[in-house]
């Protein structure tokens, strides 16, 4: 398309941004930047041309033409040539002083016209911004926000003008009578102040290498002069906001001898504004700079003012953990600097101050407090070295608090206490078994009673967190991995840790395939020295067990079938080969079948079977007695789950079956009759199969205890104990006798039918027609 052509269209568009809908006013500017893409030279012309002949287009309309010409010149800066630039600077710095008044949308579009040509063409604008920059003469509003902009865009370019423009600034800060123009000056000394040490800890990139802070240090203690000591008492909130963002910055920049002669009037005036209508956020911001310029000043007159410093940042950082926002959360994030400059060179102050806190009931200092003790540990971990065990003992008590907020700035503590090497201290593993304490919690099985404000970290978001936590340091804390193998199958057995199975499982079958990895060395336990561990049986008995559901969601079975997979070697020493063969095809039925709750029997069928084989490969009656034992020891810790407590008598039965000292089977079988809850249906049932089971290889032995039972004195005592209430001793009579009679059916299916022909009717139904008498009730 013709030069002259696109200059037309580019006219017909701008003529068109009169129209008062604001949808057709941002499609105009959307098509000028689109054309500007291919023809930036003319589209800069067409407008520079347009708004010079239209003296009185009003402000709005002027303001989107701008806006275009700035992103036309951002967009295409590289190719931009000199004297189009030129002539976008002079229009952009008409437009600016068009209107002495400040009318904001029209001037910072034109300001951001010159700021995007000084990326490139810095003299250029300079050249034309400095001739409405004159000493003693007010600058117009926008001419210093074009400045302080500027520096921030092109640091390299406008430091070397910056000792100049501070030069001829300085004595109009005396002239500014006006808030808005006083905000201004605070603003362009901010960024100059930013600039400056940009480009002083660039010096290797920068044009000019001699440059020094001392360079502007004098102007600049001149400013900070004024702005603390006049403007920060402004009762225009937005002029005492911009004075805040300033010092900060300008603090770096003080010569050294003034910043620390200031400081004891510096720090609390800074504190003071947290009582007065300034956003927390700024005030902090500016807090950190300062603290970071004393502490690189080495300055001695700080430590007199920590206390004061750490009472305000701590509350700052409790105040942001209630109804977060975007602002608080800035907040929070710049208090926590402030406490790692602290930390760098006030270690044992900052933790004297700290860990008395831990011991108050308040959550919410609670919380606050443990926030900040992990940013020390994550950021001054070089400084905490030696006070582990001091700062371990100190969070015990935020352990016993209920709070879920504390709950989970605890659990997050504690991950940052494993990447630092705390876990492996004395008293470490106490932060382990909480960790795996809240991988239990559900709201159902953990009922609280809620705060009349709801709390906002959930029961579910603790336990989540949790686990989450306990495989991120099993997995990713390579130190972790000789602290938490054996140690994590301590949590395995005992029921009340059933909940954390699948991440405690998970966690250890990623830890014994790293052991096994290093070698079959690495992946033995020794049970002798790690005495607090579960035996071999225990583990075989408890994984087999729990792998015996196919209804919970969270994996629990597969988790625990991989951990009996990485534990065979330590299970036993010939059992291996079976499991190698037989785990495998159980995990791909829990990966592929979908309607698992009608594959409960087939499932439990399966296990069994490699319960069968397993003990075939032991074949060691001795370590198959003590696996019965166990099996039956564990029973009552499933009184509240039938169905494992179901399967684990099919378990003991099949045991009992391979186990070859008969001494043992009878003894586990009278056992099995004087420890059973005949009241629940459910366990009359699995003591049947287990009998029945049983006797598929044991039916002598078998029939004889039970005959014994129905003569013991415990039938005649169970009686006894109830004669004087005669209505409930027939009852819980009758539900043993049911329960007698069941086992006599189960060993009629099970016992080989051979064997049980012959004894139907001496001791089967001669039993039956003795001892069994059922009253009929009317």
């Amino acid at each position: 398309m013709a030069s002259s052509s696109i200059k037309r269209l580019a006219v017909t568009l701008m003529e068109a941004s009169t129209d008062k809908d604001p949808d057709v006013q941002e499609q105009i500017y959307s098509s000028l930047c689109f054309m500007g893409e291919t023809a930036p030279k003319e589209v800069l012309e067409a407008c520079d041309s347009y708004l010079r002949q239209h003296d009185k287009l009003v402000s709005t309309h002027r303001a989107i033409i701008l806006r275009a010409m700035e992103t036309v010149v951002r967009n295409s800066l590289n190719d931009l040539r000199e004297e189009t630039a030129r002539v976008t600077i002079l229009l952009a710095s008409s437009e600016i002083t068009k209107s002495k008044d400040v009318i904001f949308e029209w001037q910072q579009a034109a300001s951001s016209v010159l700021v995007a040509v000084g990326r490139r063409f810095i003299n250029s604008v300079m050249e034309e911004i400095l001739l409405k920059f004159q000493p003693g003469i007010l600058p117009h509003f926008f001419i210093m926000q074009t400045l302080a902009n500027l520096s921030v865009a092109n640091v390299f370019g406008m430091v070397p003008f910056l000792n100049s423009i501070l030069g001829t600034m300085l004595p109009m800060l005396g002239m500014a009578k006006q808030d808005p123009m006083k905000a201004v000056f605070c603003v362009a000394l901010q960024h100059f102040s930013e600039s400056i040490q940009e480009y002083l800890a660039n010096l290797d990139k920068a044009p000019d290498p001699t440059v020094r802070k001392d360079t502007f240090s004098s102007d600049l203690f001149n400013a900070y002069d004024i702005l603390f000591n006049n403007w920060l008492q402004n009762r225009e909130s937005k002029v005492r906001l911009a004075v805040v963002e300033a010092l900060g910055p300008m603090s770096h920049l003080l010569p050294n001898e003034k910043l620390e002669e200031q400081l004891p009037r510096l720090l609390p005036g800074i504190l003071s504004l947290y009582k007065k209508n300034v956003e927390p956020f700024y005030v902090t911001k500016s807090l950190c700079q300062i603290l970071e310029s004393a502490v690189s000043n080495e300055s001695r007159t700080l430590e007199p003012l920590i206390d004061s410093v750490l009472s305000v940042l701590h509350t700052q950082i409790c105040s942001s953990m209630e109804a977060p926002t975007q602002m608080l959360a800035r907040n929070r994030n710049e208090a926590l600097r402030c406490f790692t400059v602290l930390a760098s060179i006030f270690p044992d102050h900052l933790l004297s101050f700290l860990l008395p806190k831990l011991e108050t009931n308040n959550p919410k200092t609670r919380v606050g407090t443990l926030v900040v003790l992990k940013q020390v540990i994550n950021s001054a971990a070089s400084l905490m070295e030696g006070k582990k065990v001091l700062i371990l003992a100190a969070v015990r008590p935020p352990l016993q608090d209920g709070s879920n907020q504390v709950r989970k700035a605890m659990v997050q503590l504690i991950s940052a206490m494993a990447h630092h090497r705390y876990l492996e201290q004395p008293g470490g593993e106490v932060m382990l078994e909480y960790i795996i304490r809240l991988c239990c919690i559900t709201p159902q099985s953990s009922p609280r009673r809620q705060n009349s404000q709801q709390e906002e970290v959930t029961e579910e978001s603790v336990r989540r967190i949790s686990i989450n936590t306990l495989y991120l340091i099993s997995t990713t804390v390579e130190r972790m991995s000789h602290i938490l193998w054996p140690y994590l199958l301590e949590f395995v057995v005992p029921i009340q840790f059933t909940n954390a199975l699948t991440p405690v499982c998970k966690s250890l079958v990623h830890l014994g395939q790293k052991k096994q990895e290093e070698g079959v060395e690495q992946l033995l336990i020794n049970y002798n020295v790690n005495v607090n561990l579960p035996s071999p049986h225990a583990l075989f008995s408890r994984l087999l067990v729990v792998s015996a559901s196919l209804e919970p969601s969270d994996g629990r079975n597969a988790a625990a079938l991989r951990l009996l997979s990485i534990m065979q070697i330590n299970i036993h020493p010939t059992i291996g080969q079976c499991w190698e063969q037989d785990i495998p095809p159980l995990l791909h039925f829990l990966e592929e079948t979908n309607d698992k709750l009608h594959q409960q029997t087939a499932w439990e069928e399966r296990l069994l079977k490699l319960l069968v084989g397993s003990l075939q490969a032991v074949s060691d009656d001795l370590w198959i007695c003590q696996l019965s034992q166990e099996m039956r020891k564990q029973l009552n810790s499933y009184n509240s789950s039938s169905l494992e407590k179901n399967f684990l008598y099919k378990c003991i039965g099949s045991v009992l079956g391979a186990c070859t000292n008969r001494e043992v089977v009878r003894k586990e079988l009278q056992e099995l009759l004087t420890g059973a809850h005949y009241q629940d249906e459910a366990e009359r049932e699995g003591l049947s199969v287990a009998f029945g089971i049983c006797s598929a290889h044991h039916l002598e032995d078998t029939l004889d205890k039970m005959s014994d039972f129905l003569k013991s004195d415990f039938m005649k005592k169970y009686t006894g104990i109830f004669n004087l209430f005669k209505d409930r001793a027939d009852v819980d009579l009758e539900k043993i006798k049911s329960a007698l009679i069941l086992c006599y059916g189960y060993v009629a299916v099970y016992a080989p039918i051979e064997l049980v022909l012959p004894r139907v009717e001496s001791d089967i139904l001669r039993n039956v027609f003795l001892y069994f008498h059922t009253k009929v009730r009317r």
